[in-house]
C-alpha cells in the first residue's frame, strides 16, 4: 500500500510540474510570483516545472527506495522552509498553509 502512495506521490509531483511547466501563468497566481517578462515565466517552467518533472520521473523510473526517500526529503526541506518563512513574513495565506500541508504530507508518504 506504501508503494501505491509512494508512486502516486511521485505521479502527483510530475503533474504539478507539468502544469507550471506549460500553463506558467495561471501557476503563478498559486504560489504567489508574478512575472513580469519572459524570464520570469522561464523561470517559473524552469524551476516549477522542469525541476518537479525531472524529481516526480526519477523516483519512479529509478525504481528504488533510496529515489522515493530523496524526493520526500526534498517535499520536508521544501516544507521546513515554507514553515519558518510563514511565521518570518507572516505570510499566512490560503495557498501557503495549502502547500505546506501537501508537502508535509507528500514528504511523510516518500520518506516511509
Amino acid at each position: 500500500m506504501l508503494y501505491l502512495l509512494q508512486i502516486l506521490a511521485s505521479v502527483l509531483t510530475i503533474a504539478i510540474g507539468l502544469f507550471a511547466l506549460f500553463w506558467p501563468r495561471s501557476a503563478q497566481g498559486f504560489i504567489g510570483l508574478k512575472a513580469e517578462s519572459g524570464r520570469g515565466i522561464t523561470e517559473i517552467r524552469a524551476v516549477m516545472g522542469g525541476f518537479f518533472v525531472a524529481l516526480g520521473l526519477a523516483s519512479l523510473l529509478l525504481t528504488n527506495p533510496a529515489a522515493y526517500k530523496m524526493l520526500g526529503i526534498a517535499y520536508i526541506g521544501v516544507a521546513t522552509v515554507r514553515a519558518v518563512s510563514i511565521v518570518v513574513d507572516r505570510s499566512y495565506t490560503q495557498s501557503n498553509l495549502i502547500s505546506l500541508v501537501i508537502e508535509v504530507i507528500l514528504g511523510v508518504i516518500l520518506v516511509f
